[in-house]
């Protein structure tokens, strides 16, 4: 975390601060940056991050390993009203969390299956291989 300007009560964050902190490349931010996600200030050249695009950052990442697009994340994260009561971008959250709670658990069934097989035919090919010798 980085204080820039002394008139500065809000902490900032260089690009590489984040990136560090959350393990992801700069050209990730800046991706993110590109496709409105995220929304440095600069100073110079420089990026200049603030507690609130970390937060984004943090929600980007967590709906991405959820599975959520880009297009979805940023479509529940431009719901918020920092002066609201969110009531919206809450009610938006909840259904699109359902819905891909329940693609995820379709897909942990899925795997499951699939290593059940694959456990089954190792155990074969083991005994197979028993006879063999």
């Amino acid at each position: 975390m980085t204080d820039i300007s002394e008139g500065q009560e809000e902490a900032v964050y260089r690009i590489g601060d984040l990136a560090e902190e959350f393990g992801v490349t700069l050209r990730t931010l800046r991706f993110y940056e590109d496709k409105g996600l995220l929304k440095p200030t600069r100073a110079g050249v420089t990026r200049l991050f603030t507690k609130r695009d970390r937060a984004r950052l943090k929600l980007i990442l967590l709906g991405k390993r959820v599975g959520f697009s880009l297009t979805e994340v940023k479509r529940m994260i431009d719901l918020y009203d920092p002066h609201g009561k969110n009531d919206a971008q809450l009610k938006v959250a909840l259904s699109k969390g359902e819905a891909q709670m329940r693609v995820l658990e379709e897909q942990r069934a899925s795997i499951n299956t699939a290593i059940e097989e694959l456990e089954r035919t190792i155990s074969v090919v083991r005994d197979m291989l028993k006879e063999a010798e």
